[in-house]
């Protein structure tokens, strides 16, 4: 049983993961043309919507299923699977890992696909900053009996940039949970959905402020 463990999540919370969309949004336009990019743009909305979370190499083998013939679709592959995630990682990402690291195990906790999520995690340097504790669900807030077996704690600190998750941990742990909101990314700028939620028991505008808080404030905000 430890005392505490932090719960990361990663897009948008340690690594900037609207700029690579938008990197891969620019290349396949180079790579495919304006047509078949906006097709395969709205096949990605479509499958997230479908399985409720962002899978970029499914959409891609939609894609491949109405242009079979398309031998570009290797390159888009591979332009995915080697993308330099650490790039990408927002400032003091690493530096909030290791500072909470010194009070408890940090786990990452994420949604996502079985190839391309725990790819983006590796490469970025994010699967070592954690020591390999890495936990990708489908819909990581309805698995949290799996993550109290695995990782057994009398407190949880989730840091997150979906009200919505934290919300569901909230509700679920309680005052056993401390919920961090991290202001980066698309849905954390959202005004009108962050609206529709509680307040989180902690607000950063950047993942790296984390460092200037020491590991008893936090757990005292979740109790408070």
């Amino acid at each position: 049983m430890n005392e505490v463990v932090f719960l990361l999540d990663v897009d948008n919370t340690l690594l900037d993961n609207d700029r690579v969309t938008a990197d891969l949004k620019r290349y396949m336009v180079n790579a495919f043309g304006e047509a078949s990019s906006k097709r395969y743009w709205e096949i990605f909305e479509i499958l997230r919507k479908e399985i409720g979370y962002a899978d970029y190499l499914g959409a891609l083998q939609r894609y491949r299923v109405e242009n079979p013939r398309d031998t570009k679709l290797l390159a888009v592959s591979y332009y995915l699977t080697n993308y330099p995630f650490a790039n990408r990682l927002f400032p003091g990402s690493l530096d909030a890992i290791e500072h909470l690291g010194k009070a408890g195990p940090t786990v990452v906790l994420s949604d996502g696909d079985v190839v391309f999520q725990p790819r983006k995690v590796e490469r970025s340097g994010i699967h070592e900053a954690v020591a390999g504790r890495v936990l990708i669900y489908i819909h990581k807030e309805m698995e949290l009996d799996d993550v109290e077996a695995r990782f057994p704690a009398k407190h949880y600190v989730m840091v997150e940039d979906k009200v919505r998750i934290l919300e569901a941990l909230k509700s679920h742990w309680k005052s056993k949970v401390t919920t961090i909101f991290v202001r980066q990314g698309h849905y954390a700028l959202d005004a009108a959905s962050v609206a529709r939620y509680p307040r989180a028991d902690m607000i950063f505008d950047r993942i790296g402020n984390l460092t200037d808080v020491s590991v008893e404030q936090i757990i005292a905000a979740g109790k408070g």
